[in-house]
């Protein structure tokens, strides 16, 4: 038991940190001009994870990609967690903020299951509420931000199951 227990917990890392990867490209500051900030860069993690939820769920005939879906799930909070008490949130401060995070997380997870479907004034309006821009609000324009997105959930729904338990998130953009 405890063999596979650290087989997943290395298979969440890895996905983890490659998600990781993805939420840190420059583009995203530069081309995009998002804010570099926390609560960016946890929005774009729970963004790009919700997609491999999302996938995952069509894929959930097996226990073994529950547990591991469970337990990544498990991981990126606490890795969230972990990183606001290294920055130096308190207890009360890190247990209120978690609350806030994992709302918003299920806000992102309802709004992604549904992502291919909504016009692209939607997707302007959800990006602009969870991602914080270096331009003014009123006058940003997330066309490119949504391209991403676009192409990122048809990858993800192209990966294989296993792909996702390996972590091999080899995304692209161009």
């Amino acid at each position: 038991m405890s063999i596979n227990s650290n087989k997943f917990k290395s298979q969440e890392a890895t996905l983890y940190n490659n998600i990781l990867l993805l939420s840190r490209n420059e583009l995203f500051y530069t081309k995009f001009e998002l804010s570099d900030t926390f609560q960016n860069r946890i929005h774009l993690i729970f963004i790009h994870i919700s997609f491999i939820f999302i996938k995952s769920k069509i894929d959930m005939k097996d226990n073994e990609y529950k547990t591991f879906y469970q337990k990544l799930f498990d991981y990126l909070f606490k890795q969230i967690e972990l990183n606001m008490r290294e920055v130096g949130y308190g207890d009360v401060s890190v247990n209120k903020y978690m609350k806030g995070l994992i709302k918003s997380f299920y806000n992102i997870l309802l709004y992604c299951e549904n992502y291919k479907k909504e016009k692209n004034e939607s997707k302007n309006v959800f990006f602009s509420r969870y991602l914080k821009s270096n331009i003014d609000q009123k006058m940003a324009n997330n066309e490119p931000l949504i391209k991403y997105f676009d192409k990122f959930q048809a990858f993800c729904f192209d990966l294989g199951a296993d792909n996702v338990l390996k972590g091999e998130l080899n995304f692209k953009y161009n």
